[in-house]
């Protein structure tokens, strides 16, 4: 199923976008595509009020409001490389506040206090219920799916600060969409970051670090997760900065395209 969350006619609601015919992830027009509203929240087995639209006539917004965005750093090892240090034996966790939080082509904020500003795309799990201590083979149990996210970092103040709160924590740093997608293998799946229309970074999820049944242990001795946290697993080598006027687009294979503008705060 592929779950998102819209601003309808009706107002705010989750839905489940369906469809004929060729992948609305590959690039596919809208115009034949249906929101199909769901009733209160997606967890477990969504029920569904009857009411629908065209994709066409609503705006896509961040598929979840997570309680907290918990992210793995340096997990690639060419991007640890490029970050000037090795490649961690565990996983390194962090994390941004949920007000980050916004959705397709809405825009990234250029804060004024930081000169580098810089993308890093990468693969989303979105947690599915309340779990702790999950066993890496229990992991596929608690994920409700997978969305694309765009971990914005202030790279001038990361550097500076040492801990990476401020520089990752700005309104609008936490990109997510354009949907959930809940049948997917993730083990192998390109991602590709676009700076208008240039490939800035490719790679695959098979070259992650750390896997995702094991993030999701490592995060869960930590913290409980609740429904609709989401854990962002790390960005691959190409990082770099964005500036106003810029657009910023992440595709993982099997999911689809996220997409949003920079500005500078005016």
């Amino acid at each position: 199923m592929r779950l998102g969350r819209v601003a309808s006619p009706d107002g705010v609601a989750f839905v489940s976008i369906e469809g004929e015919g060729s992948d609305l992830a590959g690039g596919s027009s809208a115009g034949s595509w249906t929101a199909k509203e769901i009733a209160e929240h997606p967890f477990g087995t969504p029920t569904f009020t009857g009411r629908s639209w065209p994709l066409a006539d609503v705006r896509l917004l961040a598929p979840i409001l997570a309680s907290k965005v918990v992210c793995i750093g340096k997990n690639y090892a060419a991007h640890a490389a490029e970050m000037g240090g090795p490649a961690p034996e565990e996983p390194v966790i962090f994390m941004k506040p949920s007000t980050a939080i916004v959705g397709p082509n809405a825009p990234i904020i250029l804060p004024p206090s930081s000169s580098r500003v810089e993308y890093e795309g990468e693969l989303a799990i979105v947690i599915g219920r309340p779990c702790k201590d999950v066993p890496a083979a229990r992991a596929k149990d608690v994920i409700l799916g997978y969305t694309v996210a765009n971990d914005v970092t202030a790279r001038d103040q990361q550097r500076q600060d040492g801990q990476w709160t401020r520089a990752k924590g700005y309104d609008t740093f936490c990109p997510l969409g354009p949907w959930i997608e809940t049948s997917l293998d993730p083990s192998d799946l390109e991602i590709v970051t676009e700076l208008d229309g240039e490939v800035r970074q490719r790679s695959r999820t098979s070259l992650l670090l750390h896997d995702i049944p094991k993030l999701i242990e490592w995060v869960s001795r930590v913290m409980t997760l609740l429904p609709g946290d989401v854990i962002l697993t790390g960005t691959p080598e190409g990082v770099g900065p964005v500036q106003d006027g810029q657009q910023v687009s992440v595709t993982v294979e099997g999911i689809g395209t996220l997409t949003n503008p920079v500005a500078a705060k005016r």
